[in-house]
């Protein structure tokens, strides 16, 4: 009854291990709201995230938690046209246990060089008043919810700020994607599940 069970266990654990097959992961958020902080610092709070791609490039959509950052303070620019952010600050990806991605903190970490904030002015936005939208982009270090040390890239994208100004206090966000470097994706194929070393585990039981 004993063996019967742990090869259950393994068995639930199979679809994802299927996901060691490539070296990223992939986060997307949408909505939310980019608003300016200390020092001239931006932050993201309340963006949804909406899906989460494994490491064989199965998704997972819904509301499956949270995405927000934090940056340092603007270095070179301005908040209006463009800008550039020094390393530091924050981002985290939080779960919600829904479809058995795994609850609280699936990703956190720091902003490790200049992260870009780009403007982009449209003349025939906001019904011909024009309009600016603006990218921010950033690398960012930092760890899985089961300790190991990742790599990442992020790029989140407004919509147009409200009555075709210039960003000055906060925009709505449309929608971002965070790719997440696995360094050796045989040792992540749990990731999502929160069953992180599960296959170990029966393993060594079943050679008991």
């Amino acid at each position: 009854m004993r063996k019967l069970l742990l090869m259950m266990l393994l068995v639930l654990a199979l679809p994802a291990l299927t996901w060691a097959n490539s070296n990223n992961i992939v986060f997307q958020n949408s909505g939310g709201k980019i608003t300016v902080g200390t020092g001239g610092s931006l932050q993201l709070q309340n963006s949804t995230l909406t899906s989460f791609t494994g490491l064989n490039g199965n998704t997972i959509s819904g509301t499956l938690g949270t995405v927000s950052f934090r940056t340092s303070g603007l270095a070179l620019g301005s908040l209006g046209t463009s800008g550039t952010f020094a390393a530091g600050g924050s981002f985290t990806i939080m779960g919600n246990s829904a479809s058995g991605i795994g609850s609280g903190v699936l990703f956190k970490g720091a902003f490790t060089g200049p992260v870009n904030w780009v403007g982009s002015f449209n003349p025939a936005g906001n019904h011909g008043l024009g309009a600016w939208t603006y990218v921010l982009s950033g690398t960012i270090t930092g760890n899985l919810s089961n300790g190991i040390s990742v790599t990442a890239a992020t790029v989140q994208f407004t919509f147009d700020v409200p009555n075709g100004k210039q960003f000055s206090k906060g925009v709505r966000l449309n929608q971002g994607s965070t790719t997440v470097t696995v360094p050796e994706p045989g040792t992540l194929g749990l990731l999502g599940t929160g069953l992180f070393g599960l296959a170990g585990l029966v393993r060594r039981r079943l050679s008991i």
